[in-house]
């Protein structure tokens, strides 16, 4: 496993020193779970976003919504 060096602040240092409390084998494991746990987030957030454009793109044109009627015409219910 690759290694990296960065600064925390002493309430984040003293969060981190209660991994055992929090079910986690060492600091490492607590890590590693915050930040997969934060890029799922913001993955997230992005399709949401993402979601949004396309809704609001959707919404005001009414072209693209004749073409989305039109293609689910005859489809089974």
């Amino acid at each position: 496993m690759l290694q990296a060096k960065f600064s925390l602040d002493e309430t984040q240092i003293d969060f981190l020193k209660n991994y055992k409390t929090f079910g986690f084998k060492d600091k490492s494991t607590m890590v590693r779970e915050a930040l997969k746990r934060l890029k799922e987030e913001i993955e997230l957030q992005n399709l949401q976003e993402s979601a949004d454009l396309y809704r609001q793109v959707y919404t005001k044109n009414s072209e693209l919504q004749e073409l989305t009627e039109s293609s689910i015409e005859g489809w089974p219910e």
